[in-house]
């Protein structure tokens, strides 16, 4: 079993469950992606953040991280487009960073060691100022400037709403994460429940297709997922989210923002933000926004994000392991 793929947390009202089932899972996840079109990307196999032989200098190369809006297949395909059209709009070459989960790119921020980033509202409105990046542009996506967390079932189970979850097994996508994880267990706090005893079993997806997927081939019996994917795959490939039904939805939050370091200069932030801006008027650039179902950029307000701020206030919310292990 890869280290890192998936991770496996046991309710503590468990007292055992067998590692071959958990295996059985893990490979069924595999197999039943390659199967559907759907591909869990090695983020460990992609471009490193640092490129040696590179013979442009430092300063002309502009480090992109991506933290998989879509998904880490359909990132490397449209948002590759995207950079290459910002970076020729900048005149300088842009470089894809991509990590597995939302923590590795807030370090790479708090190292300084990418330029831009397009990540998650949860870290964002948790971490902008402790890793050093601010939001300079966010996505209108189908109109609206929010999106919601979805709770999904299988379009034939019997659930009907959160508590008829109870004693079953449930997907998150990345600790980090607002629509993928926070919302659920913001959801199960005020109706006095915690995760690790409401569940039988929860399990780590790293990716919101691939809770998609759990959840339409009966792996588990929920997930939560950013609202805006399990659109997009609805309307662009439906193959799995119409074996799936959605039964609750989240208050709205901001959509994740494209953040800068703050350790660009003023004058290239400004850059970047104005091309951003403007990319929906140019041809070429509303061609690879429509791709991603993204109308245009338009500028943030930080209250858009107050919502998930007092969503974490009002939890403790102890951070979690990655590795794939079970929790006694």
């Amino acid at each position: 079993m890869k280290k890192s793929v998936i991770t496996i947390c046991k309710a503590n009202k468990i007292c055992c469950i067998s590692w071959f089932m958990i295996v059985v899972m893990l490979l069924a996840i595999q197999g039943c992606v390659d199967s559907s079109g759907y591909v869990n990307v090695d983020l460990s196999k992609t471009i490193a953040v640092e490129r040696p032989g590179s013979q442009l200098p430092e300063k002309t190369r502009l480090k992109v991280a991506i933290a998989a809006m879509i998904s880490p297949k359909e990132t490397f395909i449209y948002y590759r487009q995207f950079l290459d059209y910002l970076g020729g709009q900048l005149d300088r070459e842009t470089q894809l960073v991509q990590r597995k989960t939302y923590g590795e790119i807030n370090e790479l921020f708090k190292q300084g060691k990418v330029d831009v980033g397009l990540i998650c509202s949860g870290p964002y409105a948790a971490g902008n100022e402790r890793f050093g990046f601010e939001a300079i542009a966010t996505p209108q996506v189908r109109g609206s400037k929010f999106y919601q967390s979805y709770l999904i079932v299988n379009k034939i189970s019997p659930y009907q709403k959160l508590e008829d979850l109870k004693g079953r097994i449930f997907a998150f996508t990345d600790p980090e994460s607002n629509t993928g994880r926070l919302v659920p267990i913001y959801w199960l706090q005020k109706k006095g429940e915690a995760a690790d005893t409401f569940f039988k079993m929860t399990i780590y997806t790293y990716s919101h297709d691939n809770s998609i997927l759990a959840v339409a081939r009966n792996l588990v019996d929920g997930a939560a997922i950013d609202g805006h994917i399990w659109e997009y795959y609805n309307k662009k490939n439906p193959v799995n989210t119409s074996k799936t039904r959605v039964i609750k939805k989240s208050e709205p939050f901001g959509n994740p923002p494209v953040v800068v370091s703050v350790r660009l200069s003023p004058q290239l932030k400004e850059h970047i933000r104005q091309e951003l801006f403007s990319m929906h008027l140019n041809p070429e650039g509303k061609k690879i926004l429509s791709e991603l179902m993204i109308d245009r950029f338009i500028a943030p307000k930080e209250k858009w994000y107050d919502p998930i701020r007092r969503m974490k206030q009002s939890l403790s919310i102890p951070e979690e392991k990655t590795d794939a292990h079970a929790k006694s």
